[in-house]
C-alpha cells in the first residue's frame, strides 16, 4: 500500500507526478492490454515495474519515488562540499580550520545521534559558519525499509533535536543515498526536501580513503555535490592522511577553476533556517 498511496499522493502535489507513479500507470495498463492475448505475457510490464523499484533507490542522483536535488543547474564552474554522518571528534575541528583556510563553506548532513552526543561541534559547525542538514537519527542503511512511522520518528526526532542549537533544517540525506516510496510524504510533513549528492569517491563512510582526492578530482564537474565524510577513519592512523586528502581537494578544485559554493546557493533554496532556541 505504500507505494500506492505515495503515488496518489504525487498526483495531488502540485501536479508533481514522480517516475515511479508513471512507470507503474503504464506497467498496469500495458499488463491489463496483454491479458487480453496471452495472460502470461501480462507479468512482463508488472515484472520490470518491480525490477525498477529494486533497483532505482540504489542510484541517489535519479528521483524514482520523489524529487530529489543531487547537483546545481547554476551553469557556473561551481560545485558545493558536503560531509555526512559527523559530527565526529576526532575530524569536525580540523575539518573546520581546513575549510576556514581556504574560505570555503560547506553543508554537514548530521545524524541526531552523534548531534545528542557532540553537541559542542553541532555550535562549532554553525559558528563557522556552515550549514546543517538532516540525516536521520541512527544512521540506519536499512531505514527506508522500514514503516512509515520509524521514517518519521528517525527524521522528527533529529529536526527536534537541531531545533535546540537555534536552527531547524531544511533539507534531508537518506542514509547512504537510498530513497523509498514512504520518503515523499514523510518529508512534505516534516517540511523538508531531499539533497543526494552527483560525486563521491565510494569511501564507504571513510573505511576506504586511499586514493580519495584522486577519486573526487577525476570526475567533479560543474554544479556535482560532491559527498565526503566528516567521520573519523576506519584505522586511527589514517587521520591525517584524510586531512591530507580533503587539503588536496580543496586545494585541487581552485585549480581546476572550480569555485566552492555554500550548497544553498548551487541549490537556490536554503538547507536550514535560523530560528530561536528553546
Amino acid at each position: 500500500m505504500g507505494a500506492i498511496d505515495t503515488m496518489k499522493h504525487d498526483v495531488e502535489a502540485a501536479g508533481y507526478i514522480s517516475p515511479a507513479a508513471m512507470t507503474g500507470f503504464v506497467a498496469i495498463g500495458l499488463a491489463l492490454m496483454l491479458s487480453f492475448f496471452f495472460v502470461r505475457l501480462a507479468t512482463i510490464p508488472l515484472s520490470v515495474f518491480v525490477l525498477c523499484c529494486v533497483v532505482a533507490p540504489f542510484f541517489p542522483s535519479k528521483g524514482f519515488f520523489l524529487p530529489v536535488n543531487s547537483r546545481g543547474h547554476t551553469g557556473r564552474p561551481a560545485v558545493s562540499l558536503t560531509f555526512d554522518d559527523g559530527p565526529d571528534p576526532e575530524t569536525t575541528r580540523p575539518l573546520l580550520q581546513l575549510l576556514d583556510r581556504h574560505a570555503a563553506k560547506a553543508a554537514f548532513f548530521v545524524t541526531g545521534e552523534k548531534a545528542a552526543k557532540y553537541g559542542d561541534l553541532i555550535s562549532e559547525i554553525l559558528a563557522h559558519g556552515h550549514d546543517i542538514g538532516n540525516h536521520s537519527y541512527g544512521h540506519d542503511p536499512f531505514l527506508m525499509l522500514r514503516c512509515s512511522q520509524e521514517l518519521y520518528r528517525e527524521i522528527e526526532s533529529t529536526q527536534v533535536l537541531l531545533r535546540g542549537f537555534g536552527i531547524s533544517p531544511t533539507a534531508f540525506r537518506p542514509p547512504v543515498g537510498i530513497t523509498s516510496p514512504r520518503l515523499a510524504k514523510v518529508l512534505l510533513q516534516q517540511g523538508l526536501y531531499c539533497v543526494t549528492f552527483s560525486c563521491r569517491a565510494f569511501d564507504g563512510g571513510n573505511r576506504h580513503i586511499k586514493g580519495l582526492s584522486r577519486k573526487i578530482l577525476n570526475k567533479v564537474k560543474s554544479d556535482d555535490i560532491i559527498l565526503l565524510h566528516d567521520i573519523k577513519p576506519k584505522m586511527a592512523m589514517d587521520s591525517e592522511y584524510f586531512l591530507r586528502e580533503i587539503n588536496m581537494i580543496l586545494s585541487c578544485l581552485k585549480n581546476k577553476g572550480l569555485k566552492i559554493v555554500p550548497l544553498a546557493e548551487l541549490l537556490g533554496r536554503p538547507v536550514m533556517v535560523r530560528i530561536k532556541s528553546n
